[in-house]
């Protein structure tokens, strides 16, 4: 049975803190018990507004919710497949995503590594998409267990229906506020297939000695924490803006006058490189400055942060600052990855 909890702060249910009243959160442990909600109580609850919850660490509520949050705290990591080179699992929607990543690494599975201790839950790996160090949750991702809200039916969306890009999926697009997403299989290969040219990536394993998926993911947790801050310390969505895909051309033009800028090849469009947005934040001088309580991180100019209760307006009045200065100054539109309410 759902749990529904009336008139909530939301502070407690997101990374950046901020204080934001919901109506009600609803929470759901099992895809029975969404089937039984969204046929009772839950008729009444969609018929206004809504909106589903995470993990919360890539949301940012700006105002109060007069509506209804759907969050699941459904669990369980079990195995559906299994041939001589891959391992198929499925993960419930609330599992916390960096568990079953630890769940894969320590079996010596293959493909997940790379996105260690990225927060996020299973059911919002797929709707964001979420990457880090040259993987994304789509290399892996095999299906998608969903609930249509229209008519209560579960269905199965393949790899390729889910319609991944950058930070994107059908989920954000046309299946946007008509599923919920249940489940998620995820394909890990059973061979040795490290992907460590990144970043910094290859040598901090090299550091380590250890070319495993333990070895891998003990180096992405390393680098993660030397400059991302805790949530749990100081608030924030990790990642608050995408790094733009700008056609090459364009690119070429910026590296003429900014030679040292990181650029990145964009797998399947030759014609196409990404920049990186935290060096033009960075470059800005705004790495380590506030704008009231909401500020940028001294270690990662891509992280914005709650210095001590700020509201999510004062966030956002500091993320449009520097969009504003950053199309300014480099001529390119940057976009939030934090999901804004």
């Amino acid at each position: 049975m759902a749990r529904i909890i009336e008139n909530i702060d939301l502070a407690a249910y997101t990374s950046f803190g901020a204080s934001a009243m919901a109506d009600r959160v609803v929470e759901w442990n099992s895809t029975s018990d969404l089937l039984g909600y969204l046929a009772g109580e839950g008729k009444e609850h969609f018929g206004g507004k809504w909106t589903i919850l995470g993990e919360g660490c890539n949301t940012l509520f700006t105002e109060d919710y007069n509506g209804t949050i759907i969050r699941s705290v459904a669990k369980g990591i079990e195995v559906v497949g299994e041939d001589e080179q891959h391992l198929t699992i499925r993960a419930a929607a609330g599992e916390v995503w960096d568990d079953v990543v630890a769940w894969t690494t320590e079996r010596g599975l293959w493909g997940a590594e790379n996105l260690s201790a990225i927060p996020s839950s299973v059911g919002a790996s797929a709707v964001q998409n979420i990457g880090a160090y040259g993987v994304e949750a789509k290399d892996i991702i095999v299906r998608v267990e969903v609930v249509r809200l229209d008519t209560l039916v579960v269905e199965y969306l393949s790899n390729a229906e889910c319609r991944f890009g950058y930070r994107e999926s059908i989920f954000k697009e046309s299946l946007a506020g008509k599923v919920i997403i249940t489940s998620v299989e995820y394909r890990l290969g059973k061979t040795a297939a490290p992907h460590l040219d990144y970043g910094t990536l290859r040598p901090e394993v090299e550091k380590i000695g250890d070319i495993t998926p333990e070895g891998i993911r003990k180096a992405v947790v390393a680098i993660r924490e030397s400059k991302l801050p805790d949530p749990k310390k100081i608030g924030n969505a990790g990642s608050f803006f995408k790094n733009p895909i700008l056609p090459r051309g364009q690119v070429e033009e910026l590296l003429k006058e900014y030679p040292t800028m990181p650029v990145y090849e964009v797998a399947g469009a030759p014609d196409s490189l990404k920049i990186a947005t935290g060096w033009m934040i960075d470059t800005l001088g705004w790495k380590g400055k506030a704008l009231g309580r909401a500020g940028v991180h001294s270690k990662q100019a891509l992280v914005l942060v709650n210095l001590g209760g700020a509201t999510g307006t004062e966030v956002m009045a500091l993320a449009e600052r520097i969009c504003k200065e950053v199309k300014d100054r480099f001529g390119v539109e940057i976009s939030p990855e934090v999901n804004i309410l």
